[in-house]
């Protein structure tokens, strides 16, 4: 149905980033597709190699109290427990935390404020105001789920009207404001599948003004691998709300392994993750201090999953 609705339709689950948006006049479907009767995109399965499936439509308070899904991949349900507040996670789902729209402070305003400044690129008008000179919107990716999803290497499936697809979580992101999901309109996320935990540590560390209901001015997801010998073995850092698209620091990952994680090395490490991260004007508080309370969010976040115990 949503295939031949087009531009006219849209998919709801819980709809927590969906009806704001439909109020403020930033999306015009004539058409709401419903998802919350599919009952077969409800539930968390262990797979047969160890690891867990999350159906589309588990809720975002569901996965941060799975127990056992919390001590596989406690960084996964910190994030998923981080989402907005304990009203909307009872609706919202990981699904749609993974589409989440990106935002900004040009865009997410009302229908009448983005009239009196000039409509953006991203609705109604033809410039970024953020980035006037620029030919793209710079919206930022705001899905605290995505950064840990895409740390722990984890998988996305979508179904649509040609069948079944299964991609890394990693490539349902494009670096743009607008464009931002690789993922086809008429898509379906099913199900989010999590690797074994096999030794591996997580962590989800968050910046926002306030305790609750926020979006992220920055977040750092960590996956970390030791050695037997105390060493790291393998590191991920992807980090949110720094770009149009989940960031990853490959760099800092790449100086991670191999060393022991003592505090002069994270340290280092959270320079270099905070590299990559290019916050702009176009969400809460100075894009300078975002930019360097980044760092400081990767070192938390490297501390917390060095501390943890594994499984």
């Amino acid at each position: 149905m949503c295939a031949e609705l087009g531009a006219r339709g849209a998919l709801v689950a819980g709809g927590t980033d969906l009806f704001p948006k439909l109020k403020r006049r930033q999306m015009e479907p004539d058409t709401l597709v419903g998802l919350a009767h599919l009952r077969e995109l409800r539930g968390v399965r262990r797979t047969a190699d160890g690891g867990y499936e999350l159906g589309g439509l588990v809720t975002l308070a569901e996965a941060s109290r799975h127990s056992e899904l919390a001590a596989a991949h406690p960084g996964y349900a910190e994030a998923a427990g981080l989402v907005s507040s304990p009203p909307l996670r009872n609706a919202g789902t990981i699904g749609g935390n993974l589409c989440v729209d990106t935002r900004c402070n040009y865009y997410d305003m009302t229908y009448e404020w983005r009239k009196a400044i000039g409509f953006c690129m991203k609705k109604d008008g033809d410039i970024c105001l953020v980035a006037p000179g620029s030919p793209r919107c710079w919206a930022v990716s705001s899905s605290d789920t995505a950064p840990v999803a895409i740390a722990l290497g984890a998988t996305v499936v979508l179904a649509g009207p040609d069948g079944e697809r299964e991609l890394p979580v990693s490539a349902l992101y494009r670096d743009d404001g607008i464009d931002y999901l690789a993922k086809r309109p008429f898509e379906v996320v099913t199900a989010l599948r999590l690797p074994p935990a096999d030794g591996v540590r997580t962590a989800y560390v968050k910046l926002r003004r306030r305790g609750s209901i926020d979006f992220p001015l920055a977040g750092a997801g960590v996956a970390l691998r030791l050695a037997p010998d105390g060493t790291v073995d393998g590191a991920r850092i992807v980090m949110s709300g720094v770009g149009s698209h989940p960031v990853e620091a490959s760099a800092a990952d790449e100086f991670l392994r191999g060393k022991r994680p003592d505090r002069e090395v994270i340290v280092q490490a959270a320079e270099l993750a905070a590299k990559p991260a290019k916050p702009l004007d176009n969400a809460d508080l100075s894009h300078f201090w975002r930019k360097r309370m980044v760092r400081v969010l990767v070192e938390q976040a490297l501390e917390k999953a060095v501390g943890r115990s594994h499984l």
